[in-house]
């Protein structure tokens, strides 16, 4: 078993990361002074750090810039994924809005000259500025042309987005009693908080964590666990009889979204995301959950700037 703090950041299917490409492309054409800024970026990146006041795009505002597209192949990206989403509708952001993995599993409407695409936050695009965005070569075609390479867009959060299922729980590999990590997903709109608890002691709260994993030193016992899970619009679940069970997807019948929300509708027809297929088999429960959703596009306050 891995030692606590020594897990990989990652533990998706190997694949060669989108900036460590980018920065071997900068590095090769530099002299000196460009190396050390480079290497600079490279380790701020690396070591997590998220730009002053970065938050993931939420309620109902419009953000005007740019896409590119890319293929992240069978990799989950930044966010961990076991893979991509089954339609391969999926997006990378810049440092500011992937805002250290806050903005993963959350959904865009992406609108181009073609037309409108929905797509999930599944990846960090280190050449990304604030504006720039990253959409998958399956996304990219569905809001203009590929040989146009650059598009300019608008786009804007998914509140509160249709989803099949509940939300579902990934243990990461080297958690133990010791140690504990989690990945949540399915639940559509950004995550704000986790707290779990074991079978004794109340709820602590998890730290996120860049790759997308919530995780609590010194561990809650060998479990089962019991997750609340709140969004960036105080919408809350809590599920229960969640298992120690490294890298596979438990599914729950909870959900962020109450049926009695309405989902907000892009200005063109989008094609909803399916969510992120599970490689490997997955553990069955039946977990006791309770659900309070409190309406509103409006995300609770965040850092000021």
């Amino acid at each position: 078993m891995t030692a606590p703090g020594t897990e990989p950041a990652n533990d998706t299917p190997a694949s060669t990361p989108r900036m460590s490409r980018r920065v071997r492309h900068w590095l090769a054409g530099a002299g000196i002074t460009a190396l050390a800024a480079t290497l600079g970026i490279t380790l701020a990146v690396r070591g997590g750090a998220t730009p002053a006041c970065a938050a993931p795009p939420s309620g109902n505002t419009v953000h005007k810039g740019t896409a590119s597209f890319y293929d992240a192949g069978r990799s989950g990206g930044n966010c961990s994924f076991p893979g991509p989403p089954a339609d391969r509708l999926y997006v990378a952001l810049g440092s500011s809005q992937y805002s250290g993995g806050a903005a993963c599993g959350s959904y865009l409407d992406v609108t181009g000259p073609k037309g409108t695409v929905r797509v999930m936050v599944m990846d960090q695009c280190g050449g990304c500025g604030p504006t720039k965005i990253d959409l998958s070569t399956e996304a990219f075609t569905r809001i203009d042309d590929r040989s146009q390479g650059i598009a300019t867009v608008t786009y804007r959060a998914a509140l509160n987005p249709p989803l099949d299922g509940g939300l579902t729980f990934r243990i990461k590999g080297g958690a133990s009693q010791y140690w504990f990590a989690v990945q949540v997903g399915n639940h559509g709109n950004p995550l704000r908080s986790v707290e779990a608890k074991g079978t004794s002691g109340g709820f602590r709260k998890a730290a996120r964590q860049t790759d997308n994993y919530w995780t609590i030193e010194g561990g809650l016992g060998p479990g089962p666990y019991t997750i609340t899970v709140t969004d960036v619009y105080g919408q809350k679940a809590t599920a229960t009889g969640i298992r120690m069970v490294t890298k596979q997807v438990q599914r729950s019948t909870v959900s962020l979204i109450s049926p009695a929300t309405p989902s907000s509708s892009p200005s063109a027809p989008a094609s909803p995301s399916a969510p992120p297929p599970s490689p490997t088999p997955t553990e069955s429960t039946t977990p006791t959950t309770t659900v309070e959703a409190i309406a509103g596009a409006a995300p609770l306050p965040g850092p000021r700037c």
